[in-house]
């Protein structure tokens, strides 16, 4: 069987054939995980996000390519959950820009769509590692658009990028030593194999088992929806009186008075236009303004700034286009005004109902956000200056960290993660100026700063790996202080804490020279498993001890739900006869799988 070509229905049958395939192997993918630790979710966190692009996909059924892919991507975007998952969003969120407006696309086309992802993939990391599902997608990109030279058979090409990718994955523990040295391919490399395994299925099979999948996806849906559900508090304001942020504000100090939305519409009836710079629009934005917003999609770009000078402003965006849906506020004229209509009174201001429009209403200028999000009658919001989100396991924890300056906490079941649509809807549901995001989980940070980027608030990503780092984050928060500086104290307090836990091997293993059988304890500190015992207490004590070589002065147990009083107890006596100096601090934090978290500092 051969094929010059491949439209949307053709994609749409690849895409539920290679869910299909990823979905019948979490468990193969899970298993690979280096740390033999029983959330080990790189299956599940991919197997979800392809389930929510491929929700999406049926939801918008098409011929065309480029609007199959075109929904393919936005719900892998949404739905992303774990590293994992927003790697394997990006890699179709490239492919589906390579393939936009296209009605099919041949192996050429297909080829670039595959680099296209693969660069998007990249970019998107921080610091790329290589031996993992990037060098597997790349190595198979790369291979595709040479062979696309040599063939106009797209099942051909296919079958050559998913012989390249096995061939890549094979390759994987020779670039990656933990992987040599615990013996296994790398895990999102695997199931990236399993997706493209799929497409070869599909092109050359035929689709006789997407109606199994549909019924798949839909049964697991429940269960998934319940993933993340957010625990909210109202937010503590730091003044008796509870009056508005805004009302604590002096008109003369908004510098930037000058609230700016437009959009920038491109080659519009024809006429050419320059290239434009993103980084250097924004730069040059900087100069005179802040609370800068440059969304660019296609041939729209979207523009929020306050500025002290909007003439400035527009000259700057008229080179590139036309400009439509111009809106200017005067800050100051609005605060003037709520200062006359509040009063005296002790209270925020309520924000009114208003519908969606083009319009940015006063409410939604005073809490300094353009989102558009209807406020149901009657309801009122408080506005704050900061709100902060995390994520926490246990109800311990998550009573903590509400309990310290946290309004939102996402909380996920055993291996699940929230995704990027849960955290976009957090920060939707915060009624803040800005509002910094504690991912918690080192698997997290990803979808978190892919949430930060689709969102248009203000928010930052406090890249915290571990939930000591969070409590440690939250405790350096001032509220009066400055954005900026909240982020720069927040993450240098949570790179000061040397954190530990202690779960139980859910296989046989040997990893830094520590054999592990399954059920033995294991002791990570930070991301090295440092010893495992059949004993609780003992894998306990050669963590304690292994952390306690770097020097501290406090450590703090957060106790898990499977923590026993006797253990506690005998763990407590043990740490003052060893270690006299150091101050303990128990805290009940409910986690489960993991019966004590440590922190030290």
């Amino acid at each position: 069987m051969s094929k010059r070509s491949i439209n949307g229905s053709d994609f749409t049958a690849m895409a539920l054939l290679g869910a299909e395939m990823l979905q019948q192997n979490v468990d193969r993918v899970n298993a690979l995980n280096v740390f033999p630790v029983p959330d080990g979710d790189t299956g599940t966190n991919m197997n979800l996000t392809i389930a929510s692009g491929v929700r999406e996909l049926r939801s918008k059924p098409s011929d065309q390519l480029g609007k199959a892919t075109e929904a393919m991507s936005k719900g892998l975007l949404m739905g992303a959950r774990g590293n994992s998952g927003v790697i394997l969003s990006q890699l179709f969120r490239g492919f589906s820009k390579a393939l936009a407006n296209l009605d099919e696309a041949g192996t050429t086309q297909v080829a670039a769509a595959f680099q296209q992802g693969v660069d998007m993939a990249y970019k998107a990391v921080v610091k790329p590692v290589e031996g993992t599902i990037l060098t597997v997608a790349k190595e198979a990109a790369k291979h595709a658009v040479q062979h696309a030279r040599r063939t106009n058979d797209v099942v051909e090409l296919m079958r050559e990028v998913h012989a390249k990718a096995h061939e890549a994955l094979q390759r994987t523990p020779d670039l990656l030593p933990i992987l040599k040295q615990v013996g296994v391919v790398d895990s999102g490399g695997q199931g990236l194999v399993f997706i493209y395994e799929g497409f070869v299925r599909s092109l050359t099979e035929g689709s006789h088992s997407q109606d199994a999948y549909a019924f798949q996806s839909e049964a697991a849906a429940p269960e998934e929806v319940a993933v993340a559900q957010p625990v909210v508090e109202p937010r503590r304001t730091s003044s008796p009186s509870a009056t508005s942020a805004q009302s604590r504000l002096s008109t003369e100090d908004i510098e930037f008075l000058y609230d700016m939305e437009f959009f920038i519409k491109r080659n519009v009836s024809g006429n050419r236009v320059p290239f434009f710079d993103e980084y250097a629009f924004k730069k040059a934005l900087e100069k005179d303004g802040d609370s800068i917003l440059v969304i660019v999609e296609d041939d729209i770009i979207k523009v929020h700034v306050h500025s002290r000078k909007p003439g400035d402003v527009f000259n700057l965006a008229l080179p590139y286009g036309e400009l439509t849906d111009m809106h200017i506020l005067n800050m100051r004229e609005q605060h003037r005004e709520l200062l006359i209509q509040e009063g005296d009174t002790p209270a925020f201001a309520a924000v009114p109902e208003y519908a969606l429009s083009g319009d940015i209403s006063s409410a939604q200028l005073l809490a300094g956000t353009d989102s558009q999000q209807v406020v149901p009658p009657g309801q009122v919001h408080e506005w704050a200056p900061f709100g902060i989100i995390a994520v926490a396991m246990g109800e311990g924890i998550t009573n903590i960290f509400l309990g310290n300056e946290v309004d939102i906490v996402l909380s996920g079941g055993q291996t699940m993660n929230p995704s990027t649509e849960d955290f976009l809807k957090a920060i939707e549901s915060l009624p803040a100026e800005h509002i910094y995001l504690l991912p918690n989980n080192g698997n997290i940070i990803l979808a978190a700063e892919q949430a930060a980027e689709l969102s248009e608030r203000n928010v930052t990503v406090i890249p915290t790996k571990t939930i000591p780092q969070g409590l440690s984050a939250i405790l350096a928060f001032k509220e009066e202080e400055s954005a900026e500086r909240n982020a720069a104290w927040m993450k240098n307090a949570a790179e000061q804490v040397l954190s530990g836990q202690v779960t139980h091997a859910v296989r046989d293993t040997s990893i830094d020279g520590v054999d592990i059988r399954e059920g033995d304890y294991i002791a990570i500190k930070e991301k090295g498993i440092i010893a495992a015992s059949k004993e609780l207490q003992q894998a306990c004590q050669l963590l304690i001890a292994s952390m306690m070589e770097q020097g501290g002065d406090l450590l703090t147990v957060l106790t898990g739900e499977d923590a026993e009083d006797t253990d506690i107890g005998a763990l407590s006596a043990w740490m003052e006869e060893t270690y006299p100096d150091v101050e303990l601090e128990l805290l009940e934090g409910g986690q489960p799988l993991y019966p004590y978290l440590f922190a030290l500092e």
